[in-house]
Parts: structure tokens; sequence; C-alpha cells
């Protein structure tokens, strides 16, 4: 008897462009045909708990998940939608399965290499773009509760590098740090970066 081949499709989102500071994350998730996931959605609307809460269940019961990153110096070099795009691709790259399609939240095709559909206010309509924008966004936070301890002093753990009033203050104060985004600070330090 012969056994069908798994087709996975991967959904594919980002977490962490408008940042200040910090690293641009992104995740690629592949789920089964059945899943238990209680509350999945667009990560922008859930609380922090709900999103931990769910980060484990997910990489529990996913087919295959990844994240990765591009850096605030790819960001500095290439510009944001490009560095955001580099890091979905490393996210599909990692998943280490033949992904036979991707569905990415948004309109800005990444060139990843395999068919894409392109769904705007995916993160909110398909479960496995769900799923990944969760992923993104838990491990972009956590980046950044690890990067306020090295760069003590702007509060990252707490706004997580956007630009909050205090985050803008504090940059005011002590000058940009290694992690912050000087293309963003232009407008704020009158191009003073």
């Amino acid at each position: 008897m012969e056994i069908a081949a798994m087709t996975y499709i991967a959904g594919i989102d980002e977490a962490g462009r408008g940042p200040l500071a910090g690293p641009v994350s992104a995740a690629a998730v592949i789920l089964p045909d059945v899943y238990d996931l209680p509350g999945l959605g667009d990560s922008k609307k859930l609380t922090e708990k709900r999103r931990e809460m769910l980060e484990p269940l997910i990489k529990q019961q996913a087919v295959a998940w990844a994240v990765a990153g591009a850096s605030v110096q790819e960001i500095e070099q290439m510009n944001i939608l490009k560095a955001t795009q580099l890091a979905m691709r490393r996210a599909l790259k990692s998943l280490g399965v033949v992904v036979a399609q991707a569905m990415v939240d948004g309109d800005q095709d990444p060139r990843l290499g395999v068919p894409t559909e392109l769904v705007v206010g995916g993160d909110a309509k398909v479960p496995c773009i769900s799923a990944a924008s969760i992923l993104a966004k838990t491990a972009r936070d956590r980046w950044m509760r690890d990067l306020d301890l090295v760069y003590p002093g702007y509060g990252l753990s707490g706004h997580k590098g956007y630009g909050a009033a205090t985050h803008q203050a504090a940059i005011l104060a002590l000058g940009p740090s290694a992690i912050h985004r000087k293309l963003f600070l232009r407008k704020l330090l009158g191009g003073k970066t």
C-alpha cells in the first residue's frame, strides 16, 4: 500500500517591526489537523499571560515550529521590511520539514521560495498564523527582558523597545544604546544619531 506524503502548510508572522530598539522576530508554525489551543488568536489582542500560557501548548502540539530573528545591525543595513522578511525566511528554513505552502500575515511577499498566500489580518483569521504570531511575540518579549539586564535604564522589559513616553525620555537622557534602531530615532533626536 502506498503512503501519501504529508502536505505541510506553515503559518508565518513577525513581531517587533515598530519598536525603537531590539531585533525583529519571526515564527513559522505547522499545526496538525486536530489541536487544542483555547483562545488562539492575534497575539496583539491577547494578554501577556494568555500568550505565555499558549506558547508551550503550541510548541507541544505543533508538527513543527521555529523562531528566528534579524538583528538591529541587519535592520539598519537593509531596512525593517527586508530584515523582517529575512527573519521569516530563517524561521521557515529552521522548521526542519519540507513545506508545500506558506501562509503569511500581511500584504508583502517575503520571497520564501515556496508557494505563499498573503493574508491581511491573518494573525486573527488563520490558526497557523495566529500560532506563529504568538511564538514570535513571546520570543521577542523574552529577548527584550534579557536585553534589559544588559542595557539597564531604558525599561526594556516593560515596553519591549516600543516608543513609550518613558522609553523616549530614557533615550533623551541616556542617549541611544547599541540595540537602538538609529534610523527610527532620527525624528526623536532631531538628527543627532
